[in-house]
């Protein structure tokens, strides 16, 4: 056990963020790792999402451990895939790439693996992948217009978001809904609380202010 409660979290993304505080957890700082994110040759879907957020946390340690500011820390990443069978969707960027996942999606079931990689302040690694279930309506075609209109899926593991307007496309889930949103709240709090970081601090009423949490700069590239 350590008495460090320092938390980075190695991710940019507002939705982990905003999940995080949702359970009363403020990290302390923010440290988004920059990882090729190609699927390896044969590789399934849930061992993706874990050997990414492998990758994050093991770079944001790196960075945490030459920022004087940070000191010892809990480093905790997580990474979000979607897929369908052994098939990965993008993160779609584009107006094609979302469309295509939607058509991909429509009147099926996928599957949503986040993977989740807690580093502690003594330098121990912890891995956890969680899959959640997940089957959509048949989408017309004037619904995938729409949203994609909407812009909402940019960004997004699959195209669409489920805590906006993809929600209506949900006929079934089983499993953790903050999974599908981007973190499993229920094992990210028992991963921490596993390894001495105090999730109840932050459940008492006024004991954490809520501030933006500074980010750790990239290392410099070296020649």
């Amino acid at each position: 056990m350590t008495d460090s409660q320092t938390l980075v979290l190695a991710s940019g993304s507002p939705r982990r963020l905003a999940l995080l505080e949702q359970i009363g957890i403020v990290p302390d700082h923010l440290a988004p790792a920059d990882v090729d994110e190609t699927q390896g040759d044969g590789e399934a879907p849930g061992a993706l999402a874990q050997r990414l957020a492998r990758m994050k946390a093991e770079e944001a340690y790196d960075r945490a451990r030459t920022d004087k500011e940070v000191g010892p820390a809990y480093i905790l990443a997580a990474d979000t895939v979607v897929a369908v069978g052994r098939r990965v969707l993008p993160k779609a960027e584009t107006l094609a790439e979302a469309e295509s996942c939607l058509d991909t999606l429509s009147g099926r079931g996928h599957r949503v693996y986040t993977g989740i990689g807690l580093i502690t302040p003594k330098g121990k690694l912890r891995l956890k992948t969680i899959e959640t279930r997940v089957r959509f309506k048949r989408l017309s075609r004037q619904e995938i217009q729409a949203y994609l209109a909407s812009g909402e899926w940019r960004g997004k593991a699959g195209g669409y978001a489920i805590q906006g307007i993809a929600a209506t496309f949900v006929t079934k889930l089983v499993g953790s809904y903050s999974n599908v949103v981007g973190l499993p709240l229920h094992e990210t709090s028992a991963m921490l609380s596993g390894e001495g970081y105090r999730v109840l601090d932050g459940w008492v009423a006024g004991s954490r202010t809520v501030e933006a949490p500074g980010e750790i700069a990239p290392e410099p590239e070296t020649a």
